[in-house]
């Protein structure tokens, strides 16, 4: 959890920077894999023909960088926005928060940059880049993109003084799909994070990352707001956990949320909710055989209507390389948050920052796991290929990525 606390303390030290001040990136290049037959062997045609990768660069240095794997040819390309649009002079900007894909588009949030990126998924070219503040993560129904705001909130410290700090509460901008304008917004919690959408609402992850740092409270936001996207207005909050991170909707009425706890005495871990009854909220595995230790989460994905995660037992212990390991949950009933828990024989070093599942198909429950490892946070990190399949679980491949990679996406 030692990355948690560092994007945390990033962020709340962070002024709005902007993206017209270009940083020289690296030159895009093609890295071959595996080869053709070994890079996704087992995938059937259903499979994407594109897998995107968010570097998020570091902090106040505008080198957010898209990279992508042609799955099919076995190829990584590195530096996919620069590439293509080299008129655009800062780059893809200043922390890549979160990546969507929608219909043939790739939609990008660069944190602080104020700016909602939208390119297209078949060549990478920009296609709109829209006005947020602070903007977090994004989601979509068939009208529009949501996506949540921190609204400018900051801490500003020197040394551990601090000199100054804005803290109103988030927003969630709704984006027209079509004419890629600002619709609306609606005020939630502090902070928001993850958000997603089912069944004409959103659910919204209030982390209070700001408020944590500032009087009178010094406290987290454990807040789910949800949001009638009809009348797009706020029509009621749950209580989840401090911290909150990550939302992901299952597409048959389960909501998960995760949480980066408090960086003492509250873990990390992943909880699950009905829609049609927030306040049936539990933590996943509570109560049951497995020991809660190993339930912790540093990163998660959703694949159908499975959620895999990666944790490490020890991770409030920062002065010990930890171990981290792989597991997941299908929740059948969200309101006792017991369902199916399954545990990968597969142990991670590093830095994980980011991670994706695909199904493989019909080879047994074979899945391939990507793992973006940060490193040192400071320079260029690696993305992996692991085979996940309760057997040997091995790497395929690895190659070198940008800066903190953190977030994919399927097209």
């Amino acid at each position: 959890m030692k990355k948690s606390l560092l994007l945390l303390l990033c962020g709340t030290l962070c002024l709005c920077a902007c993206r017209k001040d270009p940083v020289p990136e690296p030159p895009s290049k093609d890295a071959d894999l595996a080869g053709d037959s070994t890079a996704f062997e087992y995938l059937q045609e259903s499979s994407p023909r594109k897998i995107f990768v968010l570097n998020e660069g570091q902090l106040g240095s505008n080198n957010a960088t898209l990279d992508f794997i042609r799955v099919r040819e076995g190829l990584y390309v590195t530096g996919a926005f620069r590439k293509m649009n080299p008129d655009v002079g800062g780059g893809l900007g200043d922390v890549g928060n979160d990546i969507a894909v929608h219909g043939d588009e790739v939609w990008m949030v660069i944190n602080n940059s104020g700016i909602v990126e939208v390119v297209s998924a078949k060549d990478e070219t920009e296609i709109a880049a829209i006005s947020v503040p602070t903007p977090r993560s994004i989601a979509f129904d068939d009208d529009y993109a949501y996506v949540t705001s921190w609204a400018g909130a900051f801490a500003q410290y020197d040394g551990y003084t601090l000199v100054d700090a804005k803290n109103p509460k988030g927003q969630v901008y709704r984006i027209d799909l079509k004419t890629k304008k600002v619709a609306g917004t609606v005020e939630v919690g502090y902070q928001p994070e993850g958000i997603a959408c089912y069944d004409g609402r959103l659910f919204v992850a209030n982390s209070g990352g700001i408020a944590s740092q500032l009087p009178p409270a010094y406290s987290y936001d454990n807040t789910l707001s949800i949001i009638d996207t009809k009348t797009f207005r706020e029509i009621g909050t749950q209580e989840v956990e401090v911290n909150l991170r990550n939302v992901y909707s299952d597409g048959h009425g389960t909501i998960y949320v995760t949480t980066f706890g408090n960086y003492g005495d509250v873990h990390s871990g992943l909880f699950a909710l009905p829609a049609a009854d927030p306040s049936r909220v539990r933590r996943v595995g509570e109560g049951g055989a497995i020991k809660e230790e190993a339930l912790h989460v540093s990163c998660s994905f959703l694949s159908g209507d499975t959620v895999y995660c990666i944790g490490t037992e020890d991770e409030f212990n920062w002065g010990v390389a930890h171990t981290y390991y792989v597991w997941s949950a299908t929740v059948s009933d969200a309101g006792s948050g017991e369902g199916k828990l399954s545990f990968y024989p597969l142990a991670l070093t590093g830095t994980p920052f980011g991670m994706a599942v695909l199904p493989a198909g019909s080879e047994g429950g074979l899945h391939y796991l990507l793992v973006g490892d940060a490193g040192d946070y400071f320079n260029p990190g690696t993305v992996s290929c692991y085979q996940l399949d309760f057997n040997r679980n091995e790497r395929i491949w690895s190659v070198t990525a940008g800066v903190c990679p953190g977030h994919f996406a399927f097209y």
